[in-house]
């Protein structure tokens, strides 16, 4: 089987585009936990903190003559990103174990029959 029918045969059973589709929703879902960390999560923490505008949050290394030019750790950003990287982590768990559940479910008659 020559290298081009193989990629044929692989494209063609749909692999790619559910590849595709995966990578669409994915990128769409980033967007809206992003959206729900940044515009509903964060802010509130932030009040209870005094205030707080995590963005903001950073340690000048070097000043520059202009924003673009200085040198900063912003740790706020990061905090942020952490946040994110848990809910979605948290909806990919709570996916993986419903997928489970229903896979456990199907295969209970099966091996009952």
């Amino acid at each position: 089987m020559s290298m081009m029918s193989e990629f044929r045969e692989f494209a063609v059973k749909g692999n790619v585009m559910d590849l595709a589709v995966g990578i669409v929703i994915g990128a769409a879902f980033g967007k809206i936990v992003n959206s729900l960390v940044n515009d509903v999560i964060m802010p509130p923490i932030g009040l209870l903190l005094g205030r707080v505008d995590f963005k903001a949050l950073a340690i000048v290394l070097k000043e520059g003559p202009d924003p673009a030019t200085t040198v900063a750790l912003k740790y706020g950003n990061f905090i942020q990103t952490v946040v994110e990287f848990l809910i979605v982590a948290w909806a990919v768990f709570m996916m993986v174990k419903v997928m489970n559940r229903l896979r456990r479910q199907a295969e209970k008659p099966a091996s009952a029959a």
